[in-house]
């Protein structure tokens, strides 16, 4: 295959926090892209050259793709050279990976299939999930011949690449990072790389498509086994009178040692989701990095903790719990982002509002409005919150709390679960 091989034409199924930062960066590359959505509302608003999500220098590329006419929405999947799927793979019941929306997404493609085309998954799959597409794909289309055990030539190649980026750094990343690229054969790989080589600046790895699926998983599931490190510290700390963030900064001065930052626990759509499916496929193998989900999962319900305390010293003192008022600052998975899926920091304030009596401020610089799950307390600025509250509660260490300490009052009860205060 022609490593310098082009697509004319390139398709992006599902355009959220992944799909239309590679979908912008495809069009920025002057590729014409389609765009594909269930959501009509985005589909709506990109066409606008607007976005639906907050990632810095993404509105620009978006609204010049679309201005230009390199980048267009639409709601149903139509012809074209490549197609690229990247939509949620959460889990189910007793964590299960649901890969319902891959399912979906394959069997919408289908029907515009045509000899010659790539598909690549790049969602977060369990092991084997890029396989199972490709019988999902060979069901739909029998006139087609997909790359199953077996088989000779194909008319349609199939390849896996999962995105490895930061929020809030996608752009960048996009461009800058390496990628694995785990194609069902050799031809496919080398298909997929030529994809990926229209933007991608760093090195594109290629191995197959189980060992890609699994190297996702496995640098998600190395980084939550190293903050469930950090979150189990701070807990024992807080039973020995330690400062955790002190202890943190004088071992990580070990040549060796490098802590990670304790947290309200572990959120987003990848390190609280990933790990468990390695914990499925493999159950009796995967001890520690089960116990890993265990312990970061556990770390909200440790945070409640420390506001019931806060809240019985205020009812010992003799007040009426319905007059307490909490002020609950950050609502986001991690910093200075707006994206609030498997927020520990969410959790925490649904806890909050299903459990006490008291009134709840909420502070979330990066959201507009309220999940209806918090629709009983109140989306206030900072200053607001801190002259009301009795009770402060940090749960995410955005930018604009970096100066907290200096605006608090002698009344106010602190928890502090991400070291601003430190």
């Amino acid at each position: 295959m022609n490593p310098t091989e082009t697509f004319a034409t390139v398709s992006m199924i599902g355009l959220g926090y992944i799909g239309l930062p590679t979908a912008a960066m495809f069009a920025a590359r002057r590729t014409k892209v389609i765009g594909v959505d269930i959501n009509a509302q985005a589909v709506e608003t990109i066409n606008q050259g607007r976005i639906h999500i907050v990632e810095p220098e993404l509105d620009m590329i978006v609204h010049s793709a679309v201005t230009e006419g390199f980048l267009r929405a639409t709601t149903r999947p139509e012809p074209a050279d490549a197609f690229l799927i990247a939509v949620p793979t959460p889990f189910q019941g007793d964590h299960e990976p649901d890969v319902s929306f891959v399912k979906s997404a394959a069997e919408s493609i289908a029907p515009v299939l045509r000899k010659g085309n790539l598909v690549v998954l790049e969602s977060t799959s369990p092991v084997g999930t890029t396989e199972q597409m490709v019988q999902w794909l060979a069901a739909a289309r029998p006139d087609l011949r997909f790359p199953v055990e077996g088989a000779g030539a194909v008319d349609v190649n199939v390849a896996y690449c999962p995105e490895r980026v930061l929020p809030g750094h996608v752009v960048r990343e996009l461009v800058e990072n390496d990628r694995i690229v785990g194609g069902l054969t050799e031809q496919c790989s080398q298909r997929a790389v030529a994809l990926y080589r229209t933007f991608v600046k760093g090195d594109l790895l290629v191995t197959n498509a189980r060992t890609a699926e699994m190297c996702k998983l496995t640098e998600n599931s190395f980084r939550d086994v190293n903050i469930a490190f950090a979150n189990e510290l701070s807990i024992i700390c807080d039973k020995l009178g330690i400062n955790v963030w002190e202890l943190i900064r004088l071992a990580n001065r070990h040549p060796r040692v490098k802590i990670l930052q304790p947290g309200a626990g572990v959120g987003g759509h990848c390190i609280a989701v990933d790990p468990w499916f390695i914990v499925d496929k493999t159950p009796a193998e995967a001890r520690l990095i089960r116990t890993a989900r265990e312990v970061n999962d556990g770390k909200p319900e440790w945070v409640l903790t420390k506001v019931e305390a806060a809240l019985q010293a205020r009812r010992a003192a003799g007040r009426d719990e319905a007059k307490v008022r909490i002020a609950v600052l950050g609502l986001a998975f991690k910093p200075n982002i707006d994206d609030l899926r498997e927020s520990p920091a969410l959790h925490i304030a649904e806890a909050l509002a299903r459990s006490t009596r008291a009134e709840l401020r909420f502070v979330e610089p990066n959201v507009k409005t309220l999940p209806r799950t918090l629709a009983s307390g109140q989306l206030v600025d900072l200053a607001q919150a801190l002259a009301e509250a009795d009770i402060v509660v940090v749960l995410v260490a955005h930018r604009e709390f970096a100066q907290l300490a200096a605006q608090l009052g002698p009344h106010q009860a602190v928890v502090d679960a991400v070291g601003v205060l430190a």
